[in-house]
């Protein structure tokens, strides 16, 4: 079968970057009429600063902190110088193999933030979680690094260690993690079975160049396999390539549909994006999970198939990333300026970007982590749209989902226990792989239906303790019930991989199970919605159209 094809000049949306420095622009003046005085103003200040300042200070130095500064003060993120080797390292991302330890990240505040570990890599292994703030890396402050600075250290020879300090929220103290480099291959499809009823389940984790030739191999092999619905799930894919939104979004729309469009300045941007051939999965309902780790081009596709009501968008508010960049090679041919060219814009006309600025505070993606609803996930004070169908979507800060469900929370004791291991970095992830290891070791006939008894669970203590993990036992005891499923995780990891364990975490997960429950009931698309409300009202789930309880 042919590739889909989507009509836009290639740029990618990248995940975010914010350059850094002091110098800021002359206000007040024309830029376009002055632009000649400008420049000999600056001249002018660089040669008297460079010439007369107290410290002597480098020309070099002084010019990258003006080109830093200028960048910062545009108030957008995601704009920023790169040399070379960052944009090298930008470009493996979209080609999905490099050597590093996995994760996505971000810039909130003063620091480089993971977004999301990425499935089988050693940042999930070893516990990195999203919200994880990088204070240090290799004994140096990361304070106002860039994503590509971040990068740029994270990533090395295979085998060679980076080490790295982390804050995560709700924890007090700072975690140290020690990090083996692995050759990293991100599957764009990393797990893709069935639930059951005909019920199928694929998760797309990254917008890479395989991303739909991965998924629409999933998806086949899945209706070979009895299953006349889907759960899609995107609840932790933060984007990338723009062209791949699109032409992923083309496997489930109608020649002609609306995908997105893009608006800017540069002259052949502002394009809409059409799909291109037929819908390859007809009347087939489609459950798209989303949350806080949802982002840019997985966003575009929630967007696009809620808006021409081809799917049920469930879960929770997404991320909020509605701009395009650019890489513009620069006539030096020794950097690369990656530059917020356009925004785009769902079918229905909405912009789903969050809004950021100088100084601006960002919701950090891992708020509400544990589950619970956040104000994130309110309509009030958004704008609202329609869909194809007439349906209320809205804009102003992320996907909103149809039917927002939450997930389970953790308990008051257990969130207790996790403040109490966090202290101890990856001490605890390592402590959970050695008896994971043991354990399979000595129950090599292990069935994916395994109990984790409160045998094991004592028996786990005893490896804490002997790998310096120290947690009041009365503390360790409240947390019982996380313990377990967190040890049912990790064995089934080492036992299964990736997939054998996603198949294990649905059968408890809410949002899964909401989203088969309403496909067994579905024979079509637009049944989803009607047996959305109904859902909703049972379980007393609210509606976008009212500000989440929980």
């Amino acid at each position: 079968m042919k590739m889909k094809r989507t009509i836009l000049t290639p740029v990618v949306v990248a995940l975010v970057a914010l350059g850094t420095g002091g110098w800021f622009l002359q206000k007040g003046a024309d830029q376009k009429k002055n632009v000649y005085a400008n420049s000999e103003l600056f001249e002018n200040v660089l040669r008297e600063v460079q010439e007369k300042f107290v410290d002597a200070k480098d020309s070099g130095e002084l010019y990258q902190k003006a080109i830093d500064g200028m960048l910062e003060e545009l108030g957008d993120p995601h704009s920023v110088l790169m040399p070379a080797k960052e944009y090298e390292r930008l470009r493996t991302d979209t080609e999905g193999q490099y050597g590093g330890i996995g994760i996505q990240i971000g810039k909130r505040g003063d620091f480089v933030t993971v977004i999301s570990p990425l499935p089988g890599t050693p940042a999930e292994r070893l516990g990195l979680r999203a919200g994880d703030a990088i204070i240090e890396v290799d004994g140096v402050s990361a304070k106002g690094w860039t994503d590509e600075m971040a990068m740029s250290k994270l990533r090395g020879p295979v085998g060679k260690p980076v080490k790295m300090t982390i804050a995560r929220p709700g924890v007090p103290d700072r975690m140290p993690f020690n990090i083996v480099r692995e050759e990293i291959h991100i599957r764009a499809v990393p797990s893709a079975f069935m639930v059951g009823n005909g019920v199928g389940y694929a998760e797309l984790s990254i917008f890479s160049e395989t991303s739909t030739t991965e998924l629409r191999a999933a998806l086949k092999k899945l209706q070979s396999e009895g299953a006349k619905s889907v759960i899609l799930d995107l609840r932790n894919n933060p984007g990338g390539l723009l062209d791949q939104g699109g032409s992923v979004s083309d496997l489930f729309l109608e020649r002609g549909d609306l995908v997105l469009e893009t608006k800017s300045r540069v002259v052949g941007q502002s394009q809409k994006m059409l799909a291109v051939d037929a819908d390859e999965f007809p009347n087939m309902p489609i459950v798209i999970l989303v949350g806080p780790g949802t982002a840019s081009a997985a966003e575009i596709l929630a967007g696009a198939l809620q808006d021409h009501d081809r799917a049920l968008v469930l879960g929770r508010t997404t991320y909020g990333k509605g701009s395009v960049q650019t890489v513009i090679r620069l006539p030096d041919n020794k950097n690369y300026l990656k530059l917020t060219t356009a925004r785009w814009y769902t079918p229905s006309g909405r912009s789903i970007q969050k809004p950021y600025g100088i100084g601006a505070a960002e919701t950090p993606a891992a708020e509400g982590e544990d589950g619970s609803l956040t104000a994130n996930d309110s309509t009030k004070d958004k704008p609202t749209f329609k869909t194809d169908g007439g349906r209320t979507v809205y804009g102003g800060g992320g996907i909103v989902p149809d039917l927002i469900v939450a997930l389970d929370t953790i308990t008051a004791t257990e969130r207790v226990f996790l403040q109490e291991v966090a202290k101890f970095g990856q001490q605890y992830a390592t402590a959970r792989l050695a008896f994971a290891v043991e354990y399979l070791r000595r129950t090599p006939n292990i069935q994916q239906g395994f109990v984790v008894t409160p045998q094991m669970v004592a028996e786990f203590y005893g490896v804490l303790q002997k790998q310096g993990v120290k947690v009041d036992r009365t503390v360790y005891n409240a947390a019982s019930g996380w313990l377990t499923d967190d040890l049912a995780y990790e064995i089934s990891y080492s036992k299964w991989g990736q997939q054998g364990t996603r198949q294990r975490v649905n059968r408890a997960d809410p949002q899964v199970i909401a989203a088969a429950a309403l496909l067994q009931r579905a024979k079509d698309p637009a049944a989803l919605f009607t047996l959305a409300k109904d859902y909703a009202a049972k379980h007393k789930q609210p509606e976008p159209a009212l500000d989440p309880l929980h």
